[in-house]
């Protein structure tokens, strides 16, 4: 069967505020699904979309699809369940900056560590909006929230730096105005086999706007972001004359044109290089001393532990002597009591 977005849009009236990010980041959603069908052979009753506590996690009353609202920080592991229980599902979660990386952070990098087949939607407005402005694990230090009246002290997380840091083997980068390019995420994130993070920089209008202004405005944005494709320079800029080079062990941002640089010198995005060297730079980039990288920065094959778990149980069994209950009663250290 062939789908359309409308196929995945619920009957559910979306309550987020007027404005919210989140709204750009459902209609990617909703369009990028009938296009994973299309590619990979899946039917509208294979996706179960998990969630955990905060804004984003109303997500799954907004898709026509089967839906976990879980507990604060747990998504990841409900997700983790629910795709080892039954591997034929494409199981895909969404959670908050202050939900996965917070209450839920330790089975976060778990399930990166294991890389298992789940795709996670980080929705990142470095704020708690749900629970009304408190500062999160990726508020900007200084930053004034209700719980940091004074601007909190704290070193915030990089999501993208955490992934990878975690031996992750997906991890993308969308910015809620962005539609198209968030949609190509979600496909690319949907055909990886393994635990893909894809983290979507989002505005909350009521109690953080303009977390991501400086990179945000269109009429500034091409000069601070660069979109990476697998396989194409990394070049960026309105006139696109700016790029990426290696000088010794760090990126430069140089000028095409410049001191003899031309194109053949910049830097070629190898999204499934083993090597985490580079995409750990990509990742860490910030403006105004670099673009902020957006698209897929990392992208490569490993053993999954789903697929492990699968095929660890068809071994035992292929082994075991066990073969009914009645077997497993009688197995071990059996005593007849007369």
């Amino acid at each position: 069967m062939e789908y359309t977005f409308k196929d995945f849009k619920s009957d559910q009236q979306v309550r987020w505020c007027p404005g919210c990010g989140n709204h750009a980041i459902l209609a990617a959603l909703q369009r990028a699904m009938p296009e994973v069908c299309k590619g990979l052979s899946y039917d509208l009753e294979t996706f179960v979309m998990v969630s955990g506590i905060g804004c984003s996690s109303r997500l799954p009353y907004y898709l026509n699809t089967f839906g976990f609202h879980g507990i604060h920080g747990r998504a990841t592991a409900i997700s983790t369940g629910i795709k080892v229980a039954n591997p034929k599902l494409t199981v895909w979660q969404t959670s908050g900056d202050g939900d996965a990386l917070a209450i839920g952070g330790n089975h976060f990098i778990h399930a990166i560590r294991r890389n298992i087949d789940i795709n996670l939607l980080l929705f990142n407005n470095q704020i708690y909006g749900l629970t009304k402005g408190q500062y999160s694990p990726t508020s900007k230090r200084g930053t004034i929230t209700k719980t940091s009246p004074y601007g909190t002290v704290e070193h915030p997380f990089n999501p993208g730096s955490l992934v990878i840091g975690a031996k992750g083997t997906f991890f993308a980068r969308g910015l809620d105005v962005e539609m198209k390019l968030n949609e190509e995420i979600m496909i690319a994130a949907a055909r990886h086999d393994g635990t893909s993070v894809c983290e979507m920089l989002t505005n909350c209008v009521i109690f953080n706007d303009g977390a991501h202004k400086n990179i945000s405005d269109a009429a500034t944005r091409a000069d601070r972001v660069i979109v990476l494709r697998h396989g194409e320079k990394m070049i960026f800029g309105k006139n696109r004359d700016k790029g990426l080079v290696l000088d010794g062990l760090k990126l430069k941002v140089v000028t095409l044109g410049e001191d003899g640089i031309t194109e053949d010198d910049i830097l070629t995005h190898d999204a499934h290089s083993n090597n985490i060297g580079i995409h750990f730079m990509l990742a860490e980039m910030k403006y105004p001393d670099f673009p902020v990288a957006l698209g897929v920065i990392r992208d490569v094959q490993d053993y999954t532990y789903d697929d492990g778990v699968r095929d660890q149980v068809e071994e035992v069994k292929a082994k075991s002597k066990i073969t009914c209950v009645q077997d497993l009663l009688e197995s071990g250290s059996v005593w007849e009591v007369k």
